[in-house]
């Protein structure tokens, strides 16, 4: 017994097949996607067949598959079943039933091979039947764990054996760990400039996956045979964190065994060829658009060229939303075709300029050798235009697959002499150049120097020639590409860390400082090692060090060198340096993103240590600026960085840096980032500017502009500014603007300009006549992720995020009387234009979640459109000499929706046999209780239509509709919104975005009191003297301001006097009020109606200023019959003490009133003040309400930013303010509210102390005699 035992243990520790014997199995496999709830629906796939493998060696065999069944499924579990796709199975079933051979010894599945014919879809599915048979049986060990090859990659994977005494059989239990794959059957693309952020990891998965397999082996003279195997790999996802609910993936498979027999006869099959191992390989992904499914069989030159044309002709005026997702059917058609068809479609197209504009903005998506072969010939033949090049190119590039041979080939525009024909196409080649290194480093580690290899030669020869210009833009290009092995090289440019000394001007080195901000996360140390050196001279630039800093920390320094840091600074002497040192630590210690988990904390050590010294450095100095936050539950953040740079010797910034981050399941997305660097216009300024004092008063600008009339001493050889725009960390866009520049713009603009003046020619084709049009369609990201499944089938998670911008003018234009001369007769001209058009865009986002082969897809789809239209036509006059502006605009007579969004979630099937029978099931049940919506219908004013919600225990569904309509003017605007929800947890913010979401912005018709012709504005600048009435109106609100003020004053009794006391004040009105009042500025809004009154309103400003008081008064009366309403603004400013203002509206501005006040004071004893109030004597009910619900809030907020709460009674129907400069660098708040005070001491503001010093004398002797109820 015990030697049978024996036998049958030796048998168990090879699985092996009979090359004799002929084994017959029963294969079934299926998946199937959703969100695992009852009620929702869901979308999969099933297969089953019968196998067939028979030997042809001791380690070769043939399979082959039979009777084959292909199902989908495409709604609710329970309600709907699978429906066979016969034609699909046969398409399938002819490529199965040929011969596949592969090795097999040992439980080990190798070489598989197969005629060329059959798709390498087809070889994954046989992959994927092949995998049960990839079992390693230990029999000397129950439990046992290795790393092996499988379909997922190279893997570890666990066992555990189990025997059955009676059978004798052995259950045999497979556990692989998938996430930890050595080397896995997984793909990314889109991601090469979102950094991996592997601490958010740690804080939740956006993707966890399980695999599973439970064999039954039976032991045979040979070894062991498996007679039954059971798959299961179950995936959860989520655009957030799994934890707060997923998408759900189920695999399952199973095979049976049915029998086994004497080979009959050999198998006869034809040549084949070599299809790799077990591990699966990845199709040609670039054509297998996730979210569509075409017939890519039909000729594919005359389908694209007539989407093309439909394209063009629906969008040629505005953009049409429904065909905007066309664009993807035409990507996918373009990617395709082979390169000679691609030139015959230019041919084609190239004559018309709005086909030939789609065709190149579409092209950019062909992302292999084909677009760059494109683009070469191009160049070569000269026949587009620099600006297309451009734009192709930077697009293109940025697109394109980064493989060696592509890379290599791409080299090539670095030495053609198009490129070099315009400047900014030049910075364009060689910036894209190196952000292709980028990507191609971030797929290919470590990354071959020969691909960086022509910028570090570019950068050398700069070097060696001296040329700022070509330094400048081969840094920067290197900076784009990150390359370690560009360090040396870069190093070459930097004093003090140099092998031989070099004195170049600050402008290359801080391009050569940011150069490395991109290998700060690729080679730390040796950023680190530079940056510190640079930091530490102190004969450096003030900037440069300032930068050297801010890239030291990009390399994210550990708590040593942070110590290191921080110990050098308490011995710093540039107040500059120290303050923006300062302000970016402390920034840093207040991060809560992942990525600086642990610097937040190292930092917040250093601010403690650096606070007591330079915790108190005021605005004045350059500072680094960052806020961030991150939220757990979602996996998301967004952080905001600005970097003002400045020195001793200059009082104009040396340069200002602004860019943002997102944070997105475990990666970091770098947003647009912004940067001007000030030239010559910092030499301009030098460090003071005459006459300018800080207030923002016109003193101040007439100062400014002073200075700058003096830009022509400066240098032709500096530009006045330099500017540069990043996306996604790559640098795009570089410009200087140098006197050349703006000596253009000014020969252009000026009144003496005549005829020559390209003004003068816009000019002349405005009075012809003109019309524009220009479209853009953009793929913003395309970002797939493709993992093998246990069925061999791949698995992709996809984003897309198209966008087709518009703009369309026609214009045409008259001046009277015309142009002879110069352009200064336009002062004394009226101008009239009409004109009409349309700018607006729309914005498609697909998330997919599912299975995607050339054949059929299947999975969970989010489906989002955003459209934004903006349509107009009207009449304009303007008349300089008179200061008028005049706008006329048709009345609404339709619907029109400006803005909306909506999204859906979907089930999806679709297969390549019936693409026009593609299934999108919503995941949420689409149906509609009759009590679902409730309309209440007003004539005028706000329209509010109530939420309706909870139709069953598990359903979210809010409808709500809110209209402000104006009788007036016969239009208004609706907010629409719809919102459905099943299953609304608040512990799962997933469902929060499942689901159906419209919400719409709507300009409607309104009934109107009369007849709309036309809606009349004008602006009149003018001074223009007003009727009596208005006279009138001023000496009422003159005499009410008057007893308001006397009616209510400061509590104080030591306070005496405000700069002249509100008495001399209200003489003085009295005496500038005398004559017939003009108004300087006056506005205008009428509804016209043939030759009756006009409905509308009229606006008109006074202004009356004496000395110390600036007075103005805003009278806006509503014109029309039977109108009385009116509403008055009376402001009255005194000199650097107080101001207030009367707000007083309704029926003769006699029904409501309210105030407002604010002064400064600085009594004897006291610290300098500065008080605020808000008084309402009779306001609207709705703005009470209003108000009552602002109150509410009011106690938490103040909780959380630190004010204490006091209940006490205060003056009813008024709020008051005070704050105190309790020091140089604190403030005391106090908020008085009728039924409570909220208060905070010592709030850190830090002041400039010279500011502070001046504000106290400017107010020593001031006090507030009046500061009450007004």
């Amino acid at each position: 017994m015990q030697g049978l035992l024996f036998c049958c243990l030796v048998a168990l520790a090879k699985l092996s097949l009979n090359p004799k014997k002929t084994y017959e199995y029963k294969y079934e496999g299926g998946v199937n996607f959703g969100l695992g709830a009852p009620n929702l629906a869901e979308s999969g796939v099933r297969m089953t067949c019968k196998v067939k493998i028979v030997g042809v060696s001791a380690q070769t065999f043939i399979l082959q598959a039979s009777n084959l069944v292909f199902e989908e499924f495409n709604g609710f579990p329970g309600k709907n079943t699978y429906n066979a796709s016969p034609k699909l199975t046969q398409r399938i079933a002819a490529q199965l039933i040929k011969p596949f051979m592969f090795n097999y010894a040992g439980g080990h599945v190798s070489d598989i091979h197969a005629s060329a014919e059959i798709s390498d879809t087809v070889v994954n599915i046989v992959r994927g039947i092949l995998g049960f048979f990839q079992v390693t049986v230990k029999t000397t060990q129950r439990i046992y764990e290795l790393e092996e090859v499988g379909i997922h990659g190279k893997c570890q994977s666990n066992y555990a054996t189990e025997e059955n005494m009676e059978t004798k059989d052995m259950t045999i239990t497979q556990v692989v760990d998938v996430s930890g794959c050595r080397e896995k059957a997984a793909i990314y693309r889109g991601m090469a400039t979102a950094v991996l952020d592997k601490i958010s990891k740690q804080r939740g998965e956006s993707v966890i996956s399980t695999v599973r397999y439970v064999y039954t082996v039976k032991p045979t003279e040979e070894g062991g045979l498996i007679t039954q195997a059971h798959g299961l790999e179950r995936q959860h996802f989520s655009p957030f964190n799994v934890k707060g609910g997923s998408f759900k993936m189920q695999a399952m498979k199973e095979m049976v065994l049915l029998g086994v027999s004497d080979t009959a006869r050999a198998v006869m099959f034809g040549p084949m060829e070599s299809k790799g191992n077990l591990v699966y390989k990845f199709v040609n992904a670039e054509a297998n658009v996730p979210i569509m499914m075409q017939n890519l069989d039909d000729p594919l030159p005359k389908v694209a060229v007539e989407l093309i044309k439909h394209l063009a002709e629906a969008n040629k005026y505005e953009i049409d939303s429904a065909t905007t997702e066309d664009t993807i059917k035409l990507y996918q058609l373009l990617r395709v075709m082979p390169y000679e068809e691609l030139e015959a479609m230019w041919r084609q197209l190239s004559g018309n300029e709005e086909h030939r504009r789609w065709f190149l903005d579409m092209i950019v998506e062909v992302s292999d050798a084909r677009i760059l072969k494109f683009l070469e010939v191009r160049f070569q033949a000269g026949d587009i235009s620099v600006i297309e090049a451009g734009e192709i190119l930077l697009l293109a590039i940025n697109h394109l697959q980064a493989i060696p041979e592509l890379v290599e080939m791409a080299k090539m525009f670095l030495n053609m002499p198009f490129s070099k024909s315009n400047i900014y196409l030049w910075h364009t080649v060689v910036l894209t150049y190196g952000s292709l290194v980028y990507k191609h480093c971030a797929y290919y580690t470590p990354c071959p120097i020969n691909a960086v290899q022509p910028l570090l030669n570019m950068a050398m020869e700069s070097l060696r020639n001296g040329n700022e210009a070509d330094m400048v833009i081969a840094l920067k290009a290197l900076g784009n590409a990150g390359h370690p092995g560009s360090i040396k090289t870069i190093m070459r440019f930097l004093p003090g860390v140099a092998a031989t000394p070099v004195d170049l001007p600050p402008r290359v080195l801080s391009a050569a400082v940011q150069s490395m901000r991109l290998i700060a996360a690729r080679d730390p140390h040796s950023v680190q090692d530079i940056t510190m050196s640079l930091f530490l001279q102190k004969n450096l630039p003030t900037e440069i060090r300032m930068l050297a800093f801010m890239i030291l920390f990009d390399t994210k320094p550990p708590l040593a060198l942070v110590s290191t840091v921080t110990a050098h600074l308490q011995e710093e002497k540039d107040l500059h340096v120290i303050s923006f040192a300062y302000s970016y630590l402390r920034s840093f210690a207040r991060s809560s993103t992942p990525e600086n988990h642990f610097l937040s904390i190292a930092c917040n050590v250093a601010v403690k240590i650096l606070a007591p010294k330079f915790g108190r450095l005021s605005y004045h100095y350059s500072k680094a600026m960052r806020m961030d936050w991150f939220n757990d539950d979602f996996l998301i953040g967004t952080a905001a960085e600005v970097f003002m740079l400045r020195s001793a010797t200059n009082i104009f910034p040396t340069e200002i840096m602004m860019k943002g981050k997102f944070f997105f399941i475990g990666r970091i997305l770098q947003l647009m980032e912004l940067g001007i660097r000030a030239e010559g216009i910092k030499e301009l300024f030098g460090t003071s500017i005459p006459g300018f004092t800080g207030d923002l008063s016109f003193s101040d600008f007439q100062a400014i502009f002073n200075v700058l009339q003096n830009w022509e001493i400066l240098p032709n050889d500096k530009p006045l500014l330099s500017a540069f725009s990043r996306a996604s960390g790559q640098e795009w866009f570089f410009a200087d603007i140098n006197k050349d520049f703006i000596q253009n713009i000014i020969r252009a603009v000026t009144p003496s300009a005549g005829k020559e003046s390209p003004l003068w020619a816009v000019i002349e084709d405005l009075q012809r006549g003109v019309s524009w049009h220009w479209t853009k369609p953009f793929l913003i990201f395309e970002v797939r992720y493709f993992q093998a499944t246990t069925l061999g089938l791949p698995l992709e998670i996809s984003k897309y995020y198209e966008s087709v911008n518009g703009i369309t003018v026609n214009a045409k234009a008259a001046v009277n009387p015309p142009l002879t001369e110069h352009l200064a007769q336009l002062l004394n001209s009226e101008i009239s234009l009409e004109t009409d058009g349309f700018i607006g865009f729309t914005k498609d986002l697909w998330v997919f979640y599912g299975i995607n082969t050339d054949l059929f897809q299947c999975g969970s789809e989010l489906k989002s459109k955003m459209p934004l239209a903006i349509p107009w036509k009207f009449s304009a006059k303007i008349n300089v000499r008179e200061k008028k502006f005049e706008l006329d605009f048709l009345p609404c007579k339709k619907e029109f929706e400006v803005f909306s969004v909506s999204s859906n979630v979907y089930a999806v099937t679709r297969n390549i046999e019936e693409p026009t029978l593609a299934k999108m099931t919503p995941i949420m049940p689409n149906a509609i209780d009759s009590n679902d919506e409730v309309l209440l219908k007003f004539h005028r004013g706000l329209i509010y239509f109530p939420i309706q919600q909870m139709l069953t225990p598990n359903t979210w569904h809010p409808i709500a509709k809110m209209c402000a309509e104006s009788n007036i003017y016969g239009a208004g605007l609706c907010v629409e919104s719809e919102l459905r929800r099943e299953y609304y947890h608040e512990e799962y913010p997933l469902y929060y975005f499942l689901g159906y979401t419209h919400l719409a912005f709507k300009v409607v018709p309104a009934q109107a009191i009369k007849a709309v012709d036309k809606i009349h504005f004008e602006v009149n600048a003018g001074p223009s003297r007003h009727p009596m009435s208005a006279r009138q109106l001023l000496d009422t609100l003159r005499r009410l301001s008057k007893e308001a003020t006397q009616r209510v004053r400061l509590s104080s009794d030591s306070a005496s006097s405000v700069r002249g006391s509100p008495n001399n004040h209200q003489d003085y009105l009295m005496e500038g009020w005398n004559s017939t009042p003009e108004a300087v500025f006056n506005i205008k809004a009428f509804a016209m109606s043939g030759n009756q009154k006009p409905e509308g309103y009229d606006a008109a400003i006074y202004y009356t200023p004496e000395a110390n008081i600036q007075n103005a008064q805003l009278i806006v009366s509503q014109v029309g019959e039977d109108t009385n309403w009116k509403m008055c603004v009376d402001t009255i400013v005194h000199a650097h003490a107080e101001a207030k203002a009367h707000i007083r509206w309704g029926a003769e501005c006699q029904t409501y009133e309210m105030s407002m006040r604010g002064a400064t004071a600085h009594l004897p004893g006291s610290k300098p003040t500065l008080k605020a109030k808000v008084h309402w004597a009779r306001i609207p009910e709705t703005m009470a309400d209003m108000g009552r619900g602002i109150e509410s809030y009011i106690p938490g907020m103040a909780f959380l930013l630190g004010f204490s709460e006091q209940h006490e009674r205060n003056a009813k129907q008024e709020v008051s303010a005070s704050v105190v400069a309790a020091s140089a660098d604190s403030i005391d708040m106090k908020i008085k509210f009728p039924e409570y005070t909220v208060f905070r001491q010592a709030i850190p503001v830090p002041l400039p102390p010279a500011s502070f010093l001046e504000f106290q004398q400017d107010i020593r002797n001031t006090t507030i005699d009046s500061f009450g109820r007004a």
